[in-house]
């Protein structure tokens, strides 16, 4: 497995300095989790590599990929993976026991369509991602950095956007959710700057959740409390 890095860059794409758009708080790893990583990284795992992946060699076929960045503990991308055997998921997380339990959830289904990459997303993407490759990119609950000196931190910003842009094909899909209204609403202000996106809502702004989202523990629980969530999808421009 790969040590996990970040990289920052201004609003106009130039680098300037690796900050992290996450805390990274590993946490204790559950001996499942343990196991699931030293036996089963071969089969579900990809190392961190400065070159494009082959989807076709990496999952023996030829499918739609999709990218999830940030999948937490793998609950609602292991399910995503098994409602939709025709297409291929990767998921890039940080936190190496949300990880051990992504694989251990796999291994227990027997999944053949998902792998995870534990590095940070923003160098996934630039060095192992191909151009005009990818089916979709799913972004659930980001954290939204509340304070305003931590803005800079927040992952969907122009820059990003821009790169997420270079690695989708040709009508391929940005979905991503949020239960913070501000960071929703900030998202909306980004995408709005970019002619390359096509917002998928009819009425211009949120998207009711897709039944092929699952609904987390997360959400459930922020629901009962009368929480917001809101949902943003966006397709490629010819």
């Amino acid at each position: 497995m790969s040590n996990v890095l970040t990289s920052s860059y201004t609003e106009d794409g130039k680098y300037i300095k690796k900050i992290q758009s996450f805390v990274l708080r590993e946490g204790r790893m559950t001996k499942g989790q343990r196991h699931a990583i030293a036996n089963h990284w071969q089969t579900y795992g990809i190392d961190y590599q400065v070159q494009p992946l082959d989807f076709i060699a990496l999952f023996g076929r030829k499918a739609p990929v999709v990218l999830e960045i940030g999948f937490g503990m793998g609950d609602s991308l292991v399910a995503m993976a098994q409602a939709a055997p025709e297409k291929d998921f990767i998921g890039i997380e940080v936190h190496q026991p949300g990880v051990g339990a992504c694989i251990q959830q796999a291994v227990a289904l027997e999944l053949s369509n998902l792998k995870v990459i534990h590095h940070d997303a923003v160098e996934v993407l630039e060095n192992m991602i191909a151009v005009d490759s990818v089916a979709g990119l799913q972004l659930f609950f980001a954290d939204p950095w509340h304070k305003k000196r931590h803005h800079k931190r927040r992952l969907v910003q122009t820059s990003f956007i821009e790169l997420v842009h270079t690695k989708l094909a040709v009508q391929g899909f940005f979905h991503l959710a949020t239960d913070w209204h501000p960071y929703a609403v900030h998202m909306l202000e980004v995408f709005a700057e970019h002619a390359g996106y096509e917002n998928q809502s009819v009425t211009g702004d949120f998207i009711v959740r897709p039944p092929h989202r699952p609904m987390t523990k997360f959400e459930k629980r922020g629901q009962r409390l009368e929480h917001g969530v809101w949902d943003l999808l966006y397709q490629k421009a010819d």
